[in-house]
């Protein structure tokens, strides 16, 4: 356990992806223990994941900004020397801070001691729906509907399920009514303009058959964050995070 009288050592301060919750960090806070120990972890639950409640409305990227800051704010770590860990949704969410906070564009974020950015397989890059992923929704919206008529009532529970698996809109599906329209609004956004911005150093972990943010997009975020590093991890899908958080907590 780290010791809470070191304050002027570094804070990680890790954001999960989209239906994950701090359990998402469990590999990397043990690999932490026999690498950096001076490090402090925080691994808080996103609104609407794990035990955070959902929010009364439905969020944009920016809601998720703010209530970041408010976090840190909440454990003493705005004047802290800040080290930011963001996989998936959670990297949408600190891009989209410290797009603000370089362009200063947010006051409230301007005395952030941030010392570095890791982004693992970041979402934010937003790419032209598939045809079979516009279906999908289509059928998340609309499936109900056709499964009252008279006849396919009795297959409705079974059939709507099949719909959702077939499209693989599995998140969109588990999803409550708020949050449904919070998942489509954070990924409607494109953040690739907002890339160029970030200053601080980046250190992107990406796997090579990752099938959720695919690897072209680390290569662009490589390209357009300056300075940025790229390290792949080949055979490793979604969760680098997890299946290398040796090698992350390495770094440190």
């Amino acid at each position: 356990m780290f010791s809470h009288h070191s304050q002027k050592n570094p804070a990680l301060v890790c954001l999960h992806g989209w239906g994950g919750s701090k359990e998402s960090f469990t590999e990397l806070r043990t690999a932490l223990k026999h690498t950096a120990k001076d490090i402090e972890i925080f691994t808080p639950d996103l609104p609407g994941f794990g035990s955070e409640p959902e929010p009364s409305r439905p969020w944009t990227t920016d809601d998720y900004a703010d209530w970041f800051v408010q976090y840190l704010r909440n454990n003493n770590l705005l004047d802290r020397e800040l080290i930011l860990l963001g996989h998936s949704h959670g990297g949408r969410i600190l891009i989209k801070l410290l797009s603000k906070e370089t362009k200063n564009q947010k006051p409230k974020t301007k005395n952030l001691r941030i010392k570095r950015l890791i982004l693992c397989s970041s979402a934010g890059i937003r790419h032209p729906r598939h045809f079979k992923r516009m279906l999908g929704l289509m059928l998340a919206k609309t499936g109900k509907f056709f499964l009252t008529i008279p006849g396919l009532r009795a297959l409705q529970p079974l059939g709507k399920k099949f719909l959702y698996k077939l499209v693989r809109v599995h998140d969109y599906e588990k999803a409550s009514p708020i949050m449904r329209d919070t998942l489509m609004r954070v990924t409607a956004e494109d953040l690739r303009d907002l890339l160029p911005s970030i200053d601080v150093p980046t250190d992107i972990f990406w796997g090579t058959e990752d099938r959720m943010t695919p690897v072209s997009d680390a290569h662009l975020m490589k390209s357009l964050i300056p300075g940025s590093r790229l390290r792949l991890f080949s055979g490793v899908r979604h969760s680098v995070h997890r299946e290398r958080a040796r090698e992350i907590a390495g770094m440190f």
